[in-house]
Order: structure tokens, then sequence, then C-alpha cells
């Protein structure tokens, strides 16, 4: 596996035990709609929260929140109107952004997360 692809494993990995930790429950992981993909599907108290999860493994260029185009955000939000539709979901929804960027020096990470990072 390419690590570009293991970091992202990782970053998701964290961003779900984050979200946990933080009182969320996971309803779904990397749920697909055609060619686009939600990367955690979760319930905070009575709110959907569809949440990106970027990692990188350095910042030189950009902060992984950053690479959420204008184009990512509409397929998520294409995707997260056909899993409200076939789970006929009633609960009000969020976009976040959790950020991940893993410093392979000290073997550590931080984590951003970004509540309503966009609406639709």
């Amino acid at each position: 596996m390419a690590e570009h692809n293991e970091i992202g494993e990782r970053g998701e990995h964290l961003a779900a035990n984050y979200l946990i930790q933080s009182g969320y429950t996971i309803l779904e992981r990397n749920w697909r709609f055609h060619k686009s993909e939600i990367d955690i599907i979760a319930q905070y108290e009575h709110q959907l929260v569809i949440v990106e999860v970027k990692s990188r493994s350095s910042v030189l260029h950009q902060q992984p929140y950053e690479a959420v185009t204008r184009a990512k955000q509409s397929h998520l939000i294409s995707a997260t109107n056909a899993y409200i539709e076939e789970k006929e979901c009633a609960l009000d929804c969020r976009f976040d952004v959790i950020s991940i960027v893993f410093d392979k020096r000290e073997s550590s990470h931080s984590i951003k997360h970004i509540q309503e990072a966009f609406s639709p």
C-alpha cells in the first residue's frame, strides 16, 4: 500500500477514535455513493455529522483541511443527500472536517476538528 494511503487510513482511525472519545456515535465509515465517499458519518446528540478526514505527514504546502475544495464539498453534499434518503434520516445535518498532521520525528500527531466547516 502506498504511504499516502497508509497515512489516510491511520488518520481516519484516529479521527473515529477522537469522535468516540468526544461523545459521538459512529454510524458509518467509508460510506460510498457512486464515486463519492463519506469518510465518517456520526451522530452527536440530535445531529447527523458528516466528517471529511484529511491527513498529511507535512504541512509545507498546505494544511490538510485546505484540501477540502468546493468540488469535494459538492460531492460530500450529494452523497449525504443520498444517505439521508436511503436511511430516511430526519436529523439536522452538519459538515465537519478533521485535519490530522503526523510528525514523524516525534512519532506524534495533532488533530484539528473544524465543526460546521462548510454549509450546503
